[in-house]
């Protein structure tokens, strides 16, 4: 992905429609620049081309969820990426930024990756050559989640040391949720059997609340997100036994 073609996703990262002349002006290229770009994107599933223009849709498609704070998620991969080491088996749970983590590992010798998703299992099988093991479930469609109790059944006899996990929300009061509750449930079970736990999300998450519970922060080991983070949630994590680590800061 070239610069301008990120810089497109963060200009369309708010949800809103825009117009090829519009993204145009704002980038400084012509509009034939724009629309092969914009082509580009959408053949990667990242955006969506309407007429005169392109948006990316509010959905738990994980190309088009990577494609919000694009910039932002990549970073945050990176981080995590130094946390795992030869020859560790991980598990990488569903998520955008969890995608981009698939990515970043490729280099990393001896690595077998466990996860519950299939888009990420395809992801981690086409960029390096780790083993990977994808559970068994009740396959969600847009999100390509597997889940309910064969994925659970799958889960009690593999072990792992570190787990990464995606959340749609944190307040302190409701702890790190999900707007999926079959997945929530297959996701409780994962933070009880790993050995550390890492939450990887965007600043945006902060302050929300998701349908589904995950865990509370005491449950976790680390928690990796971007400086954009409010500064009430960074003081409370900074106060608490939870190493908060922040992506480009």
């Amino acid at each position: 992905m070239n610069l301008r073609q990120k810089q497109l996703l963060t200009i369309l990262s708010d949800g809103r429609q825009a117009s090829v002349n519009d993204l145009s002006e704002r980038l400084s290229v012509s509009p034939a620049t724009v629309r092969q770009d914009l082509s580009g994107l959408e053949r990667q599933g990242f955006l969506r081309r309407v007429r005169g223009g392109a948006l990316i849709d509010e959905t738990d498609d994980i190309s088009h969820r990577m494609a919000i704070n694009y910039e932002k998620k990549v970073s945050i991969a990176r981080e995590a990426r130094k946390l795992v080491q030869e020859g560790e088996t991980i598990f990488i749970e569903a998520g955008s930024v969890n995608a981009l983590l698939a990515k970043e590992v490729a280099p990393v010798a001896n690595l077998t990756i466990a996860t519950c998703n299939a888009f990420i299992a395809r992801q981690a099988a086409n960029e390096s050559s780790s083993n990977v093991i994808l559970l068994g479930g009740i396959y969600q469609t847009e999100s390509q989640s597997l889940v309910g109790n064969l994925a659970k059944l799958c889960l009690a006899n593999i072990n792992f040391s570190k787990v990464f996990i995606g959340v749609d929300g944190f307040t302190v009061e409701n702890g790190f949720t999900g707007r999926d509750m079959m997945r929530a449930e297959v996701n409780q079970e994962i933070i009880a059997k790993a050995t550390e736990v890492v939450i990887l999300t965007d600043s945006s998450k902060f302050g929300k609340i998701a349908l589904a519970r995950y865990c509370d922060a005491e449950a976790i080991d680390y928690l990796i997100t971007d400086g954009d983070i409010p500064g009430e949630y960074r003081r409370y994590f900074e106060s608490s036994p939870v190493k908060l680590i922040l992506a480009g800061v």
